[in-house]
C-alpha cells in the first residue's frame, strides 16, 4: 500500500501509512511534501521542461488534514523560463489550502570538474544501529519507515531513513520527490525534550539540494534548538550514500505542557 492513491487527475486520498505523529487522526505532513514535489515535477514534464531539476523546496503548513479524505493539488508556474523557473503547488482540503510549496527549478550544467563540499559526510547506514522510531512517536508514517540512528547528545543526532512504501500507488516517482516525502521526519529524530512534555511541531520546511539524491537511504545530521520565547529550529544537513547533498530547516512552535497543537 502507498501513502496516496490517485482519485482523479488532481485529487488524491491518503492511506493509513500517512497517519501523523502529533495526532494519529491527522496526516503526517511529510508524505504531502513528497506529493507536492511529485506534482511539480509532473507538471514540469508535461510542459516539456524535464531538463530542469528541483534545487529548492519551500513549504508552509497552513493547517491540518484528516487521514481518510480527498485532497486536491493545484500547480502554477510563477516565473517561467528555459533555465530557471519558480513553481507553486497547493494542497487543498474541503475548499481550503492546507499546504503551500514553492520550488526553484534549475537547468543542469556539467560542473563535475569543480564539484566539492566543505560539509562532512556521516557514517553509512550499515555502520549505524537500527532504531525503532515508533518507540517514541506514534502514527502510520513513522511506522512505515526504517531508521538507523546514532544520538550524539540530546537534540543532536545522525541517522538514515528509508521506506518501502510508494509515495503514489502505481506511479513512478523521482528520487527527489521520494526524498522530499521523508524530509519532515527530521523534527522527530533528534529529540531535545520529551514530546510528551513539550510540543514542538514545525510550521514550515525549506530544503536546498545541490545534487539529486541517489539510492534508497536519505541521511541526516540534525540539530534541534529551542529559544527562550517559544520558537525553535530544527536544522539538518541532507546526505545520500555519495555524501552531503543539501540542507533542510524547519521553524518550530514550542509549547511546554501543550496537550494539543
Amino acid at each position: 500500500m502507498s501513502y496516496f492513491r490517485r482519485i482523479s487527475e488532481n485529487s488524491y486520498r491518503a492511506t493509513d501509512h500517512a497517519g501523523g505523529a502529533w495526532n494519529t487522526a491527522e496526516q503526517h505532513i511529510a508524505p504531502s511534501f513528497g506529493l507536492l514535489a511529485h506534482a511539480i515535477e509532473s507538471d514540469r514534464d508535461a510542459r516539456g521542461h524535464s531538463h530542469l531539476v528541483i534545487a529548492r523546496l519551500s513549504y508552509d503548513v497552513l493547517g491540518t488534514v484528516p487521514v481518510d479524505v480527498i485532497v486536491d493539488v493545484d500547480v502554477t508556474v510563477i516565473r517561467p523560463g528555459r533555465t530557471i523557473e519558480l513553481v507553486e503547488a497547493t494542497l487543498n482540503h474541503d475548499g481550503r489550502a492546507v499546504l503551500l510549496a514553492r520550488a526553484w527549478l534549475m537547468k543542469q550544467y556539467d560542473t563535475a570538474a569543480v564539484q566539492g563540499s566543505g560539509l562532512t559526510p556521516i557514517p553509512p547506514p550499515q555502520d549505524m544501529p537500527e532504531w525503532n522510531p515508533s518507540q517514541m512517536w506514534p502514527g502510520g508514517f513513522i511506522a512505515s519507515t526504517e531508521v538507523r540512528r546514532a544520538e550524539i547528545e540530546p537534540g543532536h543526532a545522525v541517522y538514515w531513513v528509508r521506506t518501502a512504501v510508494p509515495l503514489v500507488d502505481g506511479e513512478a516517482v523521482s528520487p527527489t520527490a521520494r526524498a522530499a516525502g521523508l524530509l519532515d521526519i527530521a523534527n522527530g529524530m533528534a529529540v531535545l525534550r520529551d514530546p510528551r512534555e513539550v510540543a514542538y511541531p514545525n510550521l514550515d520546511l525549506t530544503a536546498h539540494f545541490f545534487a539529486e539524491p541517489v539510492g534508497d537511504w536519505i541521511g541526516f545530521e540534525t540539530a534541534v534548538s529551542f529559544g527562550p520565547t517559544g520558537i525553535g529550529l530544527t536544522h539538518s544537513i541532507i546526505h545520500d550514500q555519495t555524501g552531503p547533498i543539501g540542507a533542510v530547516s524547519q521553524i518550530l512552535t514550542v509549547r511546554p505542557g501543550a496537550s494539543s497543537i
